[in-house]
């Protein structure tokens, strides 16, 4: 029998929302990377351009600034992706944390993502 192995889905994270618009944004996700929904990103400060979450970096990134609402294949070029920004409640088994990560910076980062209104549940 064939094992079939889902992926993670676009928008399966979130639990709520604010109406409208409110909770998202549109940003730009810096090139080099594929990251699925769900993602934890990080700000790098200089350029304003969105990356996975990486807690040793020095550039911004190494804070936890929004949450990646979709797919975006960013392998070869810098791609406009739709994020979770403020205002969001999210299924945290459902969270995409970078490899490596240890309890305490993934402890930071969800107080990071909650001063910004996302709270993981």
């Amino acid at each position: 029998m064939t094992t079939l192995t889902e992926g993670r889905h676009t928008g399966e994270h979130l639990i709520s929302e604010a109406s409208g618009t409110r909770s998202r944004e549109v940003v730009t996700l810096i090139s080099g990377q594929n990251l699925a929904p769900g993602s934890v990103l990080g700000k790098i400060t200089l350029s304003g351009k969105y990356t996975q979450l990486a807690p040793g970096a020095a550039d911004g990134s190494e804070a936890a600034a929004a949450v990646l609402f979709a797919e975006v294949n960013a392998s070869a070029a810098d791609k406009a992706a739709v994020v979770s920004a403020r205002d969001t409640e999210l299924d945290g088994t459902a969270l995409g944390w970078p490899a490596g990560i240890t309890g305490n910076q993934k402890i930071a980062a969800t107080a990071q993502l909650k001063l910004l209104g996302i709270v993981i549940r």
